[in-house]
């Protein structure tokens, strides 16, 4: 994993650094994590939708990354002949999850447990989703539902 964390150690930092000052902002202000939340999730929808019609077999290298041979597996077999079909599957519930952030009551209840999911199907991709960003992204979301008055976002 060390080897790997010097090759991707620019984008792990980065990505870690935004997951804390989400978290933070969830603990503080979480409307501003609902709105940091909803931009993340967006941008990770459009990255995905074009990353997987343009150069899906871009994905393959989450296989390297995974410490969880299970998840080696998976990524080498099924996911390999139907990853356009499946990476698409992901980034449109990536789009419901902003969406979600972007409501109220329920509609963010949903948003906050659609996020907890997705966090905990990548946390196993190790480094490749920034480990541990997944864990403070379930953390920030839980945040999310305990400190926000789960009104309109822009009330």
């Amino acid at each position: 994993m060390f080897e790997f964390l010097q090759e991707y150690w620019i984008p792990w930092t980065v990505s870690n650094t935004v997951a804390l000052i989400v978290l933070i902002l969830a603990i503080k202000k979480s409307r501003w994590a609902r709105w940091a939340f909803f931009f993340l999730f967006a941008w990770a929808c459009w990255i995905n939708l074009r990353t997987a019609s343009i150069s899906p077999g871009d994905y393959m290298g989450y296989a390297e990354l995974t410490p969880i041979g299970f998840y080696k597996d998976f990524i080498g077999g099924w996911f390999k002949d139907n990853i356009t079909t499946m990476v698409s599957v992901i980034a449109i519930g990536q789009g419901l999850i902003a969406l979600g952030f972007l409501g109220k009551g329920l509609m963010v209840k949903l948003a906050c447990l659609g996020a907890i999911l997705f966090f905990l199907g990548i946390a196993p991709l190790g480094i490749g989703a920034g480990f541990p960003v997944p864990i403070i992204g379930i953390i920030t979301a839980y945040f999310i539902l305990k400190k926000d008055d789960l009104e309109w976002i822009w009330k």
